[in-house]
């Protein structure tokens, strides 16, 4: 494993993106097949589940030496993490161990580990589970213990992004990175052959009838107010989609088989059995890429986010459930068409290809893709001037925003600037009062990041709302994290209460009915937007405010606002 812990180490330390590229290449460049395959799937978090908790780390911890728990506390604290407190707390020598001091395993190959020596020390119980992971950090330095530990927690996060782990493997092999990427797809099994398939010359590739294509992701595109072109060409260049409130999704009929993909390299199929109907429905070798939505039949617009909720997770849904919420295939582009991958076409060619394919889908005798497979309409934008006004009716809509595509751009892979962006509508917006903060973890564990937020009842009682993580730069927090700790009124653990005095406007993206938040309310991606330091608590917002939210009222624009 010193490999590997010697490639960690050095990407942590790598200043520069070339760095971490030259590190990639030189570790798989040498690296035994087997455990290339098994620091891939690490490296890109390909699914790999959680061996043994944290704290079931620390009891161990604890039990096997003479730490006394204050002490243990007090460095996680600190730290804020139990693998990284033990990589710096374990005697490496085994001096103040229970167990003796063995051979170290660091010696033995990655694959080894991953599949033999990990799995069979949490596959025990008690105190033999307990000394079968002692014996494994017997004779491991620091570095070799903080990764055997993240390893065991599946909480290894390296911060390489797959397109730089690709670039490396592209280099390596001499393959088009767009092969690789598409190779990664889905599943991913760590073994030898699994790295000599994902590496073998493009015409010996065994194609996989149920891989779905790298997703094309778009980026924000935030205007000033009052911008007047905001992309390059003239506003006829663009196709302007709604930007739809679902889980986008790769719908694939290929070699008599139905698949359905989520963007999180998910099989969901199960979960929507009506949509796996409708893409059987396809010609062979289809690929649609689109968003999964419920939408009753006679509705104008989709049902909201929580809606579509109930369905994901649940293996063959119920009548009852399909009923209620019956899901339909915004489909926005055709990836492949009679099993030729047409990426590469520009937008309005694969868009009209797309729309002939629905057409004539819906049209078959006995189809199941009516009123299932539907096509993403475009939205009339001749100048730009009609850009914000059609972005206003994106509620009415039921949709978050609006899509911009240049009908010239091919289907790329990753989240590429230039060519697709998304311009949401404007956030709601709340002014809350914090109450409860909790310190946060990693190289923030001993800062207080993050906060309970409440807003006023009928009674003029605060109730809490809302937790926000994120929003506030470095000096705010600094600030913030002072302040809490000499206005706090309680400890409840590690959190603390303080006095209801600062007000924050948060951010959120909607808001749903909630039987099991005592707001009654369930808040989607909060943030916070700004810090409320001109407003007393008392002229927080209240929940009749978010009430009116939920019910349909817009929120405010940024002029609107106290």
């Amino acid at each position: 494993m010193r490999p590997f812990v010697t490639l960690i180490e050095r990407l942590d330390q790598c200043r520069g993106t070339g760095e971490r590229l030259e590190a990639l290449v030189t570790y798989f460049g040498v690296a035994d097949p087997a455990d290339a395959a098994w620091a891939l799937q690490v490296l890109l978090a390909k699914r790999r589940r959680r061996l043994i908790t944290g704290r079931r780390l620390r009891q161990i911890c604890l039990e096997g030496s003479p730490l006394p728990e204050w002490l243990w506390e007090a460095c996680y604290a600190h730290v804020g993490d139990s693998a990284e407190t033990i990589a710096l707390l374990w005697p490496g020598d085994g001096a103040l161990a229970s167990e003796p001091p063995t051979s170290s395993a660091a010696a033995l190959p990655l694959h080894q580990w991953m599949e033999q020596l990990l799995p069979a020390a949490v596959a025990l119980d008690g105190d033999a589970q307990a000394q079968a992971v002692r014996g494994l950090w017997q004779g491991l330095d620091p570095p070799q213990l903080l990764v055997a530990n993240k390893l065991l927690t599946g909480g290894l996060r390296v911060g390489v992004a797959q397109g730089l782990v690709v670039r490396a493997l592209a280099r390596l092999s001499g393959l088009e990175e767009t092969l690789l990427q598409h190779r990664l797809m889905g599943e991913f099994t760590a073994s030898a052959a699994s790295w000599n398939a994902l590496l073998a010359a493009a015409e010996e590739g065994q194609a996989v009838a149920s891989r779905p294509y790298p997703f094309f992701l778009a980026s924000p595109l935030e205007l000033d107010a009052g911008a007047g072109q905001p992309l390059p060409d003239a506003a006829s260049a663009w196709l302007a989609e709604w930007k739809w409130d679902g889980i986008r999704g790769q719908l694939i009929h290929r070699a008599g088989e139905a698949y359905l993909w989520s963007r999180g390299e998910e099989l969901i199929g199960e979960s929507f059995p009506e949509l796996i109907r409708a893409a059987a429905s396809l010609p062979g070798g289809s690929v649609l890429d689109g968003e999964i939505l419920v939408w009753p039949r006679d509705a104008a617009q989709p049902a909201a986010f929580a809606q579509l909720q109930r369905r994901l997770g649940r293996r063959g849904p119920g009548q009852q459930l399909l009923r209620q919420c019956p899901a339909v295939f915004m489909a926005y582009d055709l990836l492949e068409q009679g099993g030729v991958d047409i990426r590469s076409w520009p937008l309005h060619q694969r868009r009209a290809a797309l729309c002939d394919l629905l057409t004539a889908t819906r049209e078959t005798p006995d189809s199941s893709a009516a009123g299932i497979l539907q096509l993403s309409p475009q939205l009339p934008l001749e100048r730009w001037t009609d850009l914000e006004p059609l972005r206003q009716q994106a509620s009415s809509a039921g949709a978050e925003g609006l899509m911009l595509k240049a009908l010239d751009s091919p289907y790329r892979s990753g989240r590429r600037r230039g060519q697709w962006w998304k311009h949401k509508r404007d956030p709601y917006t709340l002014d809350a009062v914090l109450l409860y903060a909790q310190a946060g973890s990693g190289r923030r564990a001993n800062l207080f990041t993050d906060y309970t937020f409440a807003l006023w009842n009928g009674d003029g009682e605060l109730v809490t709302f809302a937790k926000a993580y994120s929003g506030l730069d470095d000096g705010e927090i600094l600030e913030l994290d002072r302040w809490i700790r000499s206005h706090t009124l309680e400890r409840f653990g590690p959190v603390r209460a303080v006095q209801p005095l600062q007000v924050f406007e948060l951010a959120f993206e909607g808001l749903q009915a909630s039987g099991r938040h005592k707001s009654g309310i369930a808040v989607r991606f909060p943030r916070i937007s700004r810090w409320r330091r001109d407003k007393p608590a008392a002229e927080a917002d209240t929940l009749a405010a978010a009430m009116a939210l939920l019910e349909g009222g817009r929120p405010a624009t940024a002029e609107e606002r106290p």
